[in-house]
């Protein structure tokens, strides 16, 4: 006898009823795509803030309808944390923009995402000191595989602007390279395998999958 599937939606509103099997698989089912979102975005152990993502998904659930729309909610949901959490940081009198503020401005030291090359380590490190904002669409772009489309969803953005953003954090990117790598042959050899670069850290991101155990 197969046993069914549930889907996203249906093991979300479970969990808020108070079903711990179906929040604990639901926490399994997308607890990996939630740390390579905060990983290279946060220095140290981002557990709190996955925590706090899932809760938030559960106490929001009511602006859930879908299955298909779990994932956009999902990461919305993430990157509204994220923002918090830097905005937590901040003195009364300072304005948080993630528009302008790099990760490597507002949280200096090593990120939690493994590098196993070191062009892997310098593609991290140059996404890292990009505006945040643009960082969140192309990592989102690269980790996940969302199109401009999908991304203007999930940050409740006019497509138009997501399209703009896509663009100027690939420019960036490139630019923050060139001052990473000084030898010139080694950064055209970058520059022309990014896209390959950045598949191959979501592989080894795959391959660790340090899942946890279960979720309250």
């Amino acid at each position: 006898m197969c046993t069914r599937m549930r889907g996203d939606a249906e093991l979300l509103e479970a969990w808020r009823q108070g079903d711990r099997a179906a929040g604990s698989e639901l926490f399994e089912r997308h607890y990996a795509a939630v740390v390579r979102f905060f990983a290279n975005k946060v220095s140290g152990d981002p557990a709190d803030l996955i925590q706090e993502t899932f809760e938030a998904c559960v106490k929001g659930r009511d602006r859930l309808n879908d299955d298909a729309g779990f994932v956009r909610y999902l990461f919305g949901v993430a990157y509204n944390v994220l923002r918090r959490h830097y905005e937590r940081n901040r003195k009364h009198d300072q304005r948080f923009d993630p528009g302008t503020e790099s990760t490597a401005d507002l949280s200096p030291g090593p990120a939690t995402m493994m590098a196993r090359r070191d062009e892997h380590r310098l593609l991290l490190a140059a996404l890292r000191r990009i505006p945040l904002a643009h960082q969140v669409v192309l990592e989102l772009f690269y980790w996940e595989g969302m199109t401009s489309a999908t991304i203007a969803e999930v940050l409740d953005t006019p497509h138009g602007t997501i399209r703009t953003r896509l663009r100027r954090a690939r420019q960036e990117v490139e630019a923050e390279l060139a001052v990473l790598i000084r030898d010139p042959v080694r950064l055209q050899q970058a520059l022309a395998d990014i896209d390959t670069l950045a598949s191959e850290i979501r592989e080894d991101q795959e391959s660790r999958d340090d899942r946890p155990s279960g979720s309250d």
